[in-house]
């Protein structure tokens, strides 16, 4: 598959925030009009066609052609997403307690951010690692180039290619590596997917019908 290259990956993302500025003003007033409701189910859903998008590149190709329209799918679904989010949190309490539900709501989200970080990054760290055994076990490594391979894994696509080894074993070390990390890559990507499917299924049942009062 074209599309990816681990250097790409710090990068990706900066297009997300200038989306989640300009249509901020925007997806507000879809709040206003239609409710927290609606925009809290087609927002993760575009979300997760973001994420789906996300898990399509391969090693290679263009930015732009690959994960820049995937990066625009995915801002267009939390910029949908976040106003509704904080307006029903918010409208959940009396206004004397605003203060406390703004707390509480952002300690919840940067708690969820460290806990996805911690699970996603084992996830993605086994799945490499699973890729990666399976890919350079044909190549028959030497005792001390696997163990400096070994050493290596917790780098993922920064891991480096054991010294001392022939011009072949490092040109296949160094794509069954960028591979692996593609194929750790794409297990998160799906499972932020469907994790985003499944809060638009429980906004459907959990919140309630109302469109917020005009401002």
């Amino acid at each position: 598959m074209q599309g990816y290259s681990p250097t790409a990956a710090g990068t990706a993302l900066v297009p997300f925030p200038v989306i989640m500025f300009l249509l901020s003003r925007w997806s507000g007033k879809l709040v206003d009009r239609y409710g927290a409701r609606l925009p809290l189910m087609v927002g993760p859903v575009i979300a997760a066609a973001g994420f789906a998008l996300l898990a399509v590149p391969g090693v290679g190709g263009s930015y732009w052609t690959t994960f820049f329209p995937a990066v625009l799918v995915l801002g267009l679904g939390m910029v949908i997403s976040v106003p509704a989010l904080t307006t029903t949190v918010m409208g959940a309490v009396r206004q004397s307690h605003a203060g406390v539900a703004s707390g509480v709501n952002n300690a919840v989200s940067r708690t969820a951010g460290l806990l996805a970080i911690t699970v996603l990054g084992i996830i993605i760290l086994s799945a490499f690692n699973a890729s990666l055994n399976e890919l350079i076990a044909p190549l028959e490594l030497s005792p001390e180039a696997q163990q400096f391979l070994d050493e290596q894994r917790t780098r993922l696509a920064a891991a480096e290619v054991p010294p001392g080894v022939s011009k072949e074993v490092s040109a296949a070390l160094q794509e069954a590596i960028a591979s692996s990390f593609v194929d750790g890559f794409r297990v998160v990507m799906f499972i932020a997917a469907g994790l985003a499917i499944a809060s638009a299924i429980i906004a459907s049942f959990m919140i309630r019908t109302r469109k917020s009062p005009s401002r």
